[in-house]
């Protein structure tokens, strides 16, 4: 396991040896000197160590105030999300090998913590260690400073009201996050792109565009280092717990898998990947579950690319795509049955799905509309949640559905897999429920306001998101994650009425689905547009108010046009599709530019949001996966 504290290591210098022949008073003599040698080497060394210490150690100042920092540290405003306890039964029936296993999996969970956070910027961990150095002397300040950082996994971090809390002074967030160089500013970085590609250097621009590489500067020019040589030491230690997982775990096809995933760590080849992830997601019937995820929503710099004319069609010509990086995390977890059973009861219907997405004949889907809909899916129990699944900014997600589409597994066969975390979705605090409905949903709906419905809905996001054009959208730029996003949702609530007709759900369960959409598309704050996941939410909430599926009425509550709901998601859709078609990012940008406003209504319904529900951020709590790697 990688020393996050960086502890300084002092080599020692080489004691001096003395001749074997000697004569008794010659040893004394010798004795008492070498000892008064050693006495000076071990002082020197000591003093070396601690001069070592001290530059290694950089100085920071914290940025938040004391009473900041107590208002965001008090339960109030920070919630957990608990994962697995070591007396859960899910953990308690698992078989001693699976148990074992499990043991080695928590390690890469926590070893990924260090990858993120090397990603994201690369004086996370020495101010991380500045913090924890300071919260040893009793440094209150830097304590809570430290309890933050932990939570969003890192020095800076937005917060559910979008709000960017930075725990440090003159640490700004960058576009680019650690992929690319600290000072490497937009205008700069095309302009060299556009250099190399003049000097015959395309295949070393297709590197750096390339969603698995770290970019560092090489004189007036840049390179790229892929992720497996960048990481060289974390990857390793975590493909070395992976075969010893596969070497317990029960389960034959899991541990294929484990094995191919830890090979493809070792070596820098795209194609490795690729076998990890086919096999991956032809998982179905395993007791554990292990994801490496890759998500590409933290890069907002390869995006950018396309903005410059210039240069977006020189890529275009050199037949380079540009791939926003990939954010790494980790999942560990136990599949639940009984879940898993309910997830599977849509699977059938996934391929008339897909024959009913609009202008389908116009492209190519991951799942067709006859054959294997090659996707699987299971509900999990969460064992950890780290890197960037785990870090909690403005939220944390319920579910994901992956590769995406840029990964290679989905060219030699590979479908894709969805996987449900039970211990986010988990709240049943009824009392907070029925206080924010009182606050902003009309009497009338309250009945059809559904906890579970969420869990629903999020089934269709994910599926949806295997529907619509399989490739092609890479053009759409900085935008692509929110249309995406966009489509997902859309897709969830355009088929309702075809899965309540094939039995899949009951007209009240449909409407509850539609209520609780209409529910949570309004948010705390507005959103910057960094935040794909929440700028889909307020295009929709518009949307869906133009065309009278949703109001805020006079007396400032939510209210819902049930009738009109499944057409108007079916006409947003076909708006969506057709901009992921269009592959360019200016029609893109006139989409969102025309449904993303926060108006009036928005903030009558957020500000009684805020009113009733101070959470400002939340942190995910591992007690199994600590209690099995505190060893």
């Amino acid at each position: 396991m990688p020393n996050v504290n960086n502890d300084v290591r002092v080599k020692m210098p080489v004691q001096p040896q003395v001749n074997a022949k000697k004569e008794d008073d010659v040893k004394a003599q010798t004795k008492d000197l070498s000892n008064e040698m050693m006495n000076n080497l071990s002082a020197t060394a000591n003093i070396n160590k601690a001069n070592v210490m001290k530059t290694n150690t950089e100085k920071f100042e914290l940025n938040l105030s004391t009473a900041e920092l107590e208002k965001r540290t008090n339960k109030d405003f920070l919630a957990p999300k608990v994962m697995l306890k070591p007396d859960s039964k899910e953990y308690t029936n698992l078989a001693e090998g699976d148990k074992q296993a499990l043991k080695h999996l928590a390690k890469t969970a926590k070893i990924m913590d260090t990858v993120y956070m090397k990603m994201d910027n690369e004086k996370n961990l020495a101010f991380k260690e500045y913090l924890e150095k300071e919260t040893a002397k009793g440094n209150k300040d830097a304590e809570m400073s430290l309890k933050l950082f932990n939570a969003q996994k890192g020095i800076s971090g937005i917060d559910m009201e979008s709000n960017m809390v930075k725990l440090a002074k003159g640490q700004e967030e960058r576009p680019g996050k650690a992929f690319y160089p600290a000072d490497l500013k937009k205008e700069e970085f095309h302009n060299i792109l556009i250099k190399m590609l003049n000097d015959g250097e395309k295949e070393e621009v297709g590197k750096i565009l390339n969603q698995r590489s770290i970019v560092e500067r090489d004189g007036d020019k840049l390179k790229a280092v892929d992720y497996c040589d960048k990481f060289k030491e974390e990857f390793t230690q975590i493909a070395d717990e992976l075969d010893k997982a596969a070497e317990t775990s029960t389960n034959k096809d899991f541990n294929e898998y484990l094995k191919l995933q830890s090979k493809a760590l070792r070596t820098a080849d795209p194609m490795l990947d690729a076998y990890a992830d086919k096999k991956w997601a032809e998982l179905q019937d395993t007791p554990l579950e292990y994801t490496i995820t890759r998500e590409q929503y933290a890069d907002r710099m390869t995006g950018s690319v396309m903005e410059n004319p210039k240069l977006s069609k020189m890529l275009s010509d050199a037949g380079i795509v540009p791939q926003s990086k990939d954010s790494l995390g980790c999942r560990v977890g136990i599949v639940n049955k009984k879940g898993t059973e309910d997830l599977l009861a849509i699977k059938k219907y996934l391929p008339m799905l897909a024959e009913h997405m609009p202008l389908a004949d116009k492209y190519t889907q991951t799942i067709s509309a006859s054959g294997d809909a090659k996707q699987t899916m299971v509900d999990v129990d969460l064992v950890a949640l780290t890197g960037d699944g785990g870090a909690y900014r403005g939220g944390v997600t319920l579910a994901e559905n992956l590769p995406n589409g840029d990964k290679l597994s989905l060219t030699i066969g590979g479908g894709r897999r969805n996987v449900y975390h039970r211990q986010i979705r988990s709240t049943s605090q009824p009392e907070k429920i029925q206080k924010r409905l009182d606050a902003v949903l009309d009497p009338k709906f309250h009945k059809l306001y559904n906890e579970e419905a969420d869990h629903w809905f999020t089934i269709g996001h994910e599926n949806a998101h295997s529907l619509g054009p399989k490739e092609g959208d890479e053009g759409l730029g900085k935008y692509r994650n929110i249309i995406e996003e966009n489509k997902a949702d859309m897709g969830s609530l355009s088929f309702l009425d075809d899965l309540v007709k094939e039995g899949m759900y009951s007209k009240e369960q449909k409407d509850q689905i539609l209520v609780n959409f209409a529910t949570n598309t309004f948010l705390k704050s507005k959103p910057t547009m960094d935040q794909a996941h929440r700028v889909r939410s307020v295009m929709q909430a518009n949307y869906f108010m133009k065309e009278g599926a949703i109001d805020v009425n006079k007396d400032g509550k939510i209210e819902v046009n049930l009738e009109k709901m499944v057409p108007t998601a079916k006409k947003m859709l076909t708006e969506i599709i057709e901009v992921q078609l269009s592959g360019d990012m200016k029609t893109a940008e006139e989409f969102i530019n025309k449904n993303f406003a926060w108006g009036e209504k928005n903030e009558i319904i957020a500000s009684k949001l805020r009113e009733v529900n101070k959470t400002l951020n939340g942190v995910v709590e591992s007690p199994l996966a600590d209690e099995l790697t505190k060893d």
